[in-house]
């Protein structure tokens, strides 16, 4: 099973949201979390816009990068671009992807766009992980 990290700046909103779906879709297929170069507060606006798409991240929590190893995961997924800022070896590991969505946070009416980018990226990358063999 695959080690899967959502990274983000602050871990409030865009990884969250992806974490929850990882793990909803995911179930038994991969192994998921999120973190954030800094810890935060998951934003009640991710939480609400993930409740209308039938996934409850209210019990998620806002992890900072440095508690985590990089060599625990396969795959290090960043959403926002933060990419440039990741210690070089988080950025090495099997498959190492930067989406740079937009910050939802700085335009609270662009959640739902951006719940549904995060979704159908998700679903890709788990059909990708289980078809494709990963180093």
């Amino acid at each position: 099973m695959k080690r899967v990290m959502f990274v983000c700046k602050k871990n409030s909103a865009r990884s969250q949201m992806a974490e929850g779906f990882a793990k909803h879709l995911g179930m038994g297929k991969i192994a998921v979390t999120s973190s954030g170069l800094e810890a935060s507060q998951v934003r009640p606006e991710a939480i609400a816009t993930m409740k209308e798409a039938g996934v409850d991240i209210s019990d998620q929590t806002s992890k900072a990068l440095g508690d985590f190893q990089p060599e625990d995961f396969d795959v290090v997924i960043s959403l926002c671009g933060c990419g440039v800022n990741l210690p070089p070896e988080w950025l090495t590991r099997e498959v190492f992807e930067d989406w740079q969505l937009d910050d939802p946070a700085e335009q609270p009416e662009i959640f739902p766009r951006v719940r549904e980018e995060i979704r159908e990226r998700v679903i890709r990358l788990i059909e990708i992980l289980q078809t494709t063999t990963v180093k």
